[in-house]
Parts: C-alpha cells; sequence; structure tokens
C-alpha cells in the first residue's frame, strides 16, 4: 500500500519502521538536550562565571532560532535529498552537544544553543513530512505515536537522570555523556533512512498560499490557543505544586516522572486509536488538559490527587501532538513541508508566549491566576476546534 493522497514525487516507503525508530530517538536526544540545562542550571552558571538567568536564556534563544529554522528550512534546503538534511541536522546536534560540554565562556554556549535551536527547529518541520513518505497513510498516526513516544521518554527522564548524574559526574560529564547516543543515532540515520529526494522547490509563496485557505487558518489558530494554554500551566507546574500542594523535592520529582510516564503511554495510546476521523478529536487534548488544570485549582492541595490529574494531563499532553499532527498528514498532505514547517512555529511561538503570560500572572498576581489562565486559554481552544468540521478540507 502506498501514500497515494501524497504528490507523486514524494513516493512513500512502506513499513520503513527503522527509519521511524532512528527518528524517535532523535527526537528523545533533542529533547534531551533541549531541557538539559533545566536541571542543571546552577553549576552550569557557577561553572561559566555567568548569573543564572543569564544561563536561563541558553533554553529561551534555542527557541528563537527554532522558530526561525522551521520557516526557513523547507525553503534553504531546496532540492537537496531530505535524508541527507536529517543527517546533517543530527550532525549539528552532536557539534552542539559537544560545544556546550567543552564551553569556556557564556558566548560559545549561546552559539552552541543557537545551533541546537536550528537542529529543533529544522528537524521538526520535517519530520512529520518525512514520516508521510515512509509509511502508508493510514499508519501515520501510529508512527507519529512511536516518535513522540521518543519525546515522552526524554521529558520523563532527562531532568532527573541529569540532574543526578550532575552530581557525580559535572555538567558538563552530562552532556559529554549524550555524544557517543547522538553519534550512533547519526550511524543509524545513515543505514535505516532510505533516500528522499526533494519535490519541486519551494518559497515563501506556498506559505501564503496555505494561509489563504480558511481551515488551515483555523487549524492554527487552535494549535496556537492548545499549546499556549498548555504551556502557561506546565512552565510554572513547579512553583505550584510547592506552594499549593505543598510537596518536598522528593515529592515533586516523583509527580513530575509520572507526569513523564503517563505521556509515554498517551503517545503509543493515540498513535493506534486515532484514526480516519481525527478531527472529531482535535478539541479532546484542550478540553482535558484545561479541566485537569481547573480541577488542579480545587484539589491541588492533595499530592494524590494532584499526582492522577498530573498523570491524565501528562497523557494528553503527549496525545495532543500526535492527534494535530495526524490532522495536518489528512488536511495539507498536498504540502506537507510547508505545512509543517508553520505548524512548527506556531507551536514554538506559542510555549514562548505560554511561558510569557504565565511568568505576568506569576508575577503580578498568583500562581493560582496562572493556572486560571490557562484554563481559559483552553476554553478558547476548545471553541476553536469544536468538532472539527471547520478545519477539516473540503472533500469531493
Amino acid at each position: 500500500m502506498t501514500n497515494s493522497a501524497i504528490d507523486s514525487t514524494w513516493p512513500a516507503t512502506a513499513g520503513a519502521w527503522g527509519a521511524v525508530l532512528s527518528m524517535s530517538l532523535c527526537v528523545s536526544m533533542l529533547i534531551a538536550a533541549e531541557f538539559m540545562p533545566v536541571s542543571l542550571l546552577t553549576p552550569m552558571a557557577e561553572g561559566l562565571g555567568a548569573t543564572t538567568g543569564q544561563t536561563g536564556q541558553a533554553i529561551s534563544i534555542s527557541g528563537f532560532f527554532a522558530v526561525a529554522t522551521s520557516l526557513l528550512v523547507t525553503t534553504l534546503a531546496g532540492r537537496l535529498n531530505r535524508k541527507s538534511v536529517l543527517i546533517a541536522l543530527t550532525a549539528l546536534m552532536l557539534v552542539s552537544l559537544a560545544m556546550v560540554a567543552a564551553a569556556p565562556s557564556f558566548s560559545v554556549l549561546m552559539v552552541a544553543r543557537a545551533l541546537l535551536g536550528i537542529c529543533i527547529g529544522g528537524f521538526w518541520a520535517l519530520a512529520t513530512s518525512v514520516l508521510m513518505r515512509l509509511v502508508p497513510i493510514d499508519e501515520v498516526p501510529r508512527a507519529l505515536g512511536i516518535m513522540y513516544g521518543g519525546q515522552a521518554i526524554a521529558a520523563a527522564f532527562a531532568a532527573p537522570v541529569g540532574s543526578y548524574l550532575g552530581d557525580i559526574i559535572g555538567w558538563r560529564g552530562v552532556f559529554w555523556a549524550l555524544t557517543p547516543i547522538v553519534a550512533i543515532n547519526l550511524v543509524w540515520h545513515v543505514v535505516a533512512l532510505p533516500s528522499l529526494p526533494a519535490g519541486a522547490p519551494r518559497s515563501f509563496s506556498t506559505f501564503g498560499e496555505l494561509l489563504g485557505r480558511r481551515y488551515f487558518r483555523r487549524g492554527l489558530l487552535a494549535v496556537a490557543l492548545s499549546w499556549g494554554s498548555a504551556f502557561t500551566m506546565f512552565t510554572y507546574l513547579r512553583p505550584f505544586l510547592e506552594q499549593v500542594t505543598g510537596v518536598d523535592v522528593t515529592m515533586l520529582s516523583v509527580l513530575l516522572l509520572a507526569l513523564g510516564c503517563a505521556g509515554f503511554v498517551g503517545s503509543s495510546v493515540s498513535g493506534r486509536v486515532v484514526g480516519s476521523h481525527v478531527e472529531r478529536l482535535l478539541c479532546l487534548p484542550a478540553l482535558v488538559m484545561g479541566a485537569c488544570t481547573l480541577a488542579l485549582l480545587f484539589l491541588g492541595g492533595s499530592w494524590i490527587a494532584a499526582g492522577l490529574l498530573l498523570a491524565v494531563w501528562g497523557a494528553m499532553n503527549t496525545a495532543m501532538s500526535v492527534i494535530w499532527m495526524s490532522w495536518m498528514s489528512r488536511n495539507v498532505e498536498d504540502q506537507p513541508e510547508a505545512a509543517g514547517s508553520l505548524m512548527v512555529a506556531v507551536i514554538q511561538a506559542s510555549i514562548l508566549m505560554g511561558a510569557m503570560v504565565g511568568g505576568l500572572l506569576l508575577d503580578y498576581l498568583s500562581v493560582t491566576a496562572t493556572f486560571a489562565g490557562s484554563s481559559i486559554i483552553a476554553l478558547a481552544a476548545v471553541l476553536v476546534a469544536f468538532n472539527g468540521k471547520r478545519l477539516s478540507k473540503p472533500r469531493a
């Protein structure tokens, strides 16, 4: 069975599950590399002679470059074979990790994180369109579930493992420890990925054509609200659990681990249950996650209730990625790279904006105001997505 819905210049390679697993490992390494500084912020700042706040910018700068690269990669890559592009991006991640581990100064760290941002934006912009060529169209949700499973694993274990190893081998040793895994992943890409010739050259006018589609614009708005709501809450989860739930560091780690493990379950299950009627599920992530966030305002004083709500939230958080990327693969299959670029840019920008809005509410009001704001944004996402009919392309 082939991807008949995709342009003939984009032939699908059926059953390339080894390549899908290779991409899943790459995703886990990207997430680990992106968020590892969160658990190593203080020793990194001391080692580089910078303030903790300055070192924290190493996270935001990678997000900025990810947004820019996601919009530029499909145009700049031109007629380059997409296998070569993915290999080059993974090699760049390897260089970035080595630069961070050996960084003699704060400025070198920032350059290394900018390179990582290029990897993140480029990989995510191409990932869904590549999966659409690797497996039959009806297997795309399952492939997405496997790929986002790598994200869930990294999100669950990167921070606690990084913090633990940082005390043993130092923060530089943690980043050095990631390099052989990325090197193995690089070789796996070379072996497992089939040749993926580029289609017709894409220009920025392709973005204009896509944005001219009303259903796609509505979808991007729902995506922005869904991820904005999620990260308005998630970025400030720790202060909520410390101030409202009253947990210590050990219980905090347990709750975050439970959230991450639930995310792995969510990606696995959603990859199998998301079918041809994905539009009906578009409002579900914002609805469930918003309800969990709202419930935490009333039940968050109990660590048991908080743990259960966070597990549901975490499962739906990773399912959200599978659901929305499956929507893209079904409704913008004629321009998967350009659509993927726009989706990734909107998601990354929404993450940054969500963190900003949540921070303002926290600083000027309270952490409960942050969670209430997240719930309101989630409600807006539900209203935009609704039953998905207005987000579906016209069918013949």
